[in-house]
């Protein structure tokens, strides 16, 4: 008879001792390894290679900040209701990493992902640059309202794909071709923003796309633990929430 007990193979302790996988936490990992190393083996299951590391690291820098976008604000006007809660705060702003930012390199390497299935790369990149045009559907990846003509950290970081010769540059390929097929559909250039260029550096590294989103709830949460830090030295709650309050304006509309 089969046995169907599920198990676990991220953690397992003991009372004098616990590991991490198949490593000894306070004899192999504490202080021998960094955060991200770490991370990367829990994440998924291997070991990273230096290259691995480059990537990630890049990745966390990219996404950490980006100003007071929505999940800071979230974050902010949590923390300054609760201020005894700071991971309600946090976890707050984590909910806006979704589809619409933040968390958008998933829609971006769905994408991709077709692209690499086609035996014709350009001509599959012209095709969906039209679908995306003809239904006016937003492209995920491209666009940024604040970065023009280009978004400097879409370019940053696919130079330094570039420079990797580990890499199959396969799913940077595929970004780059569905580029200058978008510029061409549209007829004017539209940025890779920095979502895009992170769904190809994930993607190079075997990052599966239902967990690419993991890393930017991962770095976004340092970034608002960040906003918090300046909240309790600055506030900005309270002016936020006032200076919303006097712009939209209240309209009387009967409900007769």
């Amino acid at each position: 008879m089969a046995n169907n007990t599920p198990t676990t193979e991220l953690c397992t302790h003991s009372l004098t001792g616990m590991s991490y996988r198949d490593k000894d936490l306070v004899n192999e990992l504490i202080g021998e390894r960094t955060f991200t190393d770490v991370m990367f083996t829990q994440i998924m299951g291997r070991r990273p290679r230096p290259v691995d590391l480059r990537i990630i690291d890049a990745v966390l820098i990219t996404l950490m900040e980006h100003g007071l976008t929505p999940s800071a604000i979230a974050t902010r006007l949590i923390y300054m209701s609760a201020p005894e809660n700071l991971q309600g705060a946090v976890s707050a702003g984590i909910l806006a990493v979704g589809s619409q930012f933040v968390g958008t390199m998933e829609n971006c390497s769905g994408l991709l992902a077709q692209l690499l299935k086609s035996d014709n790369l350009e001509q599959a990149a012209l095709e969906l640059a039209q679908q995306y045009k003809s239904s006016r559907q937003h492209l995920p990846g491209f666009g940024h309202h604040l970065h023009k003509p280009d978004d400097p950290r879409s370019i940053k970081l696919i130079e330094l794909a570039q420079k990797e010769t580990e890499l199959a540059q396969d799913h940077v390929n595929a970004l780059l071709a569905l580029s200058k097929a978008v510029d061409s559909v549209y007829g004017k250039h539209i940025t890779i923003n920095a979502t895009g260029a992170v769904a190809a550096l994930l993607g190079e590294i075997g990052i599966p796309t239902q967990l690419m989103r993991g890393f930017a709830v991962i770095s976004r949460a340092a970034g608002l633990v960040s906003h918090i830090a300046e909240e309790q030295r600055v506030p900005t709650g309270r002016f936020i929430w006032e200076t919303i309050d006097h712009a939209v304006p209240y309209v009387k509309k009967s409900t007769d």
